[in-house]
């Protein structure tokens, strides 16, 4: 076994590569250790460098009416009038507290995505 810090892009691929080759290797075999330290290796990577960041307030309520099927007209209901819920969802304002409160309570959308 000849395992490396993962520094650059080079060797990331490289990484990735080896995984390919030893994807399936039995659990507790030499390959088998080997694909679990390179897999724990490329995950540190690329939380590093490729973080996945939270999406906006406006994307995560959309994707959660998808999710749950609502349609805009029943989640009209949380905004004042149908003018401010368009304006949220084309991104032209924001979240108020009190709108991101009821958001989270109905729709269980993370606060911390709301508040964002």
């Amino acid at each position: 076994m000849n395992i490396k810090p993962i520094r650059n892009e080079k060797d990331y691929q490289k990484a990735l590569e080896k995984i390919d080759i030893l994807w399936g290797s039995p659990k507790n075999s030499v390959e088998g250790n080997e694909l679990d330290l390179l897999i724990t290796l490329v995950e540190f990577y690329e939380l590093k460098n490729y973080p996945i960041l939270p999406p906006n307030p406006k994307d995560a309520t959309k994707f959660r009416m998808e999710q749950m099927g609502i349609s805009k007209v029943e989640i009209e209901k949380y905004f004042n009038n149908k003018k401010e819920l368009n304006d949220f969802l084309e991104g032209k304002i924001e979240l108020t507290l009190d709108l991101a409160k009821v958001l989270y309570q109905n729709l269980k959308i993370p606060a911390e995505v709301l508040l964002k």
